[in-house]
């Protein structure tokens, strides 16, 4: 079999089987988040396995994310809920997005682009203290009696209440529901009952209960991640559903002392040899891990060695014997012995969210 110069398999069952697993785990709708391509697994062929694995609405970042998906042909509920300062909702309304709100002039805005006999669906979101989006406490009442007065009249659909966990501590995490509580309490008392209330995101969803409501958001987990430092994606009973590989582009003999890559932060310790992997810092491979990233090669692991460059890297791979056009698997499925985004995110000294978004769009996604 033809190794591919470099790309990003998708595992779309496994897609599909993390979601079913999250609704026997949950109980509730899943809302699948395929926000920023889908963590970069690929929105269209992610939001499809979703559907197929039970999820009922997508959630996006953004409206253009939202639309690119209807121009895909996905047709199911989305909601976007983040927006540019004076963002319009006319496309939103024409292709039946529905909207977080996070403000009074958000809700202006919502409504305005309502259609005769076509109101506009709405997230009402709650700051409950992360501190970023969402209806500060000071304003709920100004912006919930308006929000109710724009359902009886027909230009609003309120749909959801919804606000966002900080996963700092499952203290932490009960101030805000309880936060939330008081905003779903007030939304009440303006004759405001919406459809679903969602809060907890993929490690809420697993850990607390009590966060789970009408609806998770379930991002991160339904690409098989785990959202934990200390708990494996296989410990949760999720499959990652990407795998980083490529096609070995170059394999070197070279003696003691050879430099490696710029600035020769690597010099050989013995003769050994040198394999040339496709792939740098512009296809999202981290610079700052140069040194410490692990591959897959040959039926074994290794870590690359010397600086890792705008669109290749080098392993040492001592006196095993390697071809040019060999497989090597950079991340995937920890489980078949190979790297996992984890590890890669401890080699970078960030998140398994990072790794998987970061891949650029010059690697190819090959789903299946």
């Amino acid at each position: 079999m033809t190794v591919p110069f470099r790309e990003a398999a998708i595992d779309l069952d496994a897609i599909a089987d993390n979601v079913r697993h999250f609704r026997r785990l949950t109980g509730v709708e899943v809302i699948a988040v395929v926000k920023a391509n889908a963590y970069g697994h690929g929105a269209a062929a992610a939001a499809v396995a979703a559907l197929a694995g039970g999820a009922t609405r997508l959630g996006v970042a953004e409206l253009s994310e939202a639309l690119e998906l209807r121009r895909q042909g996905v047709h199911a509920p989305i909601v976007a809920w983040l927006h540019a300062p004076g963002e319009r909702f006319e496309q939103a309304a024409a292709h039946d997005i529905e909207v977080g709100i996070s403000s009074f002039e958000q809700l202006e805005a919502a409504a305005t682009a309502a259609a005769v006999d076509r109101p506009v669906g709405v997230h009402l979101k709650f700051e409950t203290g992360l501190s970023r989006n969402g209806i500060a406490p000071a304003d709920w009442a100004r912006v919930l009696a308006e929000a109710a007065r724009l359902e009886r009249i027909g230009r609003l659909r309120i749909v959801g209440l919804f606000s966002h966990l900080s996963n700092t501590s499952p203290e932490d995490d009960r101030a805000a529901l309880a936060k939330f509580e008081e905003g779903v309490a007030a939304a009440a008392s303006f004759g405001i009952h919406p459809e679903i209330r969602h809060i907890a995101a993929t490690a809420a969803a697993i850990d607390l209960p009590e966060m789970r409501l009408d609806a998770v958001r379930i991002g991160v987990g339904i690409y098989g991640l785990s959202p934990f430092a200390d708990r494996s994606s296989a410990e949760l009973g999720l499959r990652p559903a990407m795998t980083l590989r490529a096609a070995a582009a170059a394999v070197r003999r070279v003696p003691a002392g050879a430099g490696v890559s710029y600035g020769y932060d690597h010099r050989t310790a013995g003769d050994t040899t040198l394999v040339l992997v496709p792939l740098g810092y512009a296809d999202g491979v981290p610079r700052h891990a140069s040194g410490k990233l692990p591959v897959f090669i040959g039926g074994r692991q290794f870590v690359n060695v010397g600086r890792i460059a705008m669109d290749q890297f080098v392993v040492d791979v001592g006196d095993m014997p390697v071809s040019v056009g060999d497989e090597v698997v950079l991340f995937g499925d920890a489980t078949l012995g190979v790297p996992s985004a984890a590890d890669w995110a401890d080699a970078a000294d960030t998140i398994n969210y990072e790794i998987v978004t970061r891949i650029g769009p010059r690697v190819p996604r090959r789903a299946s």
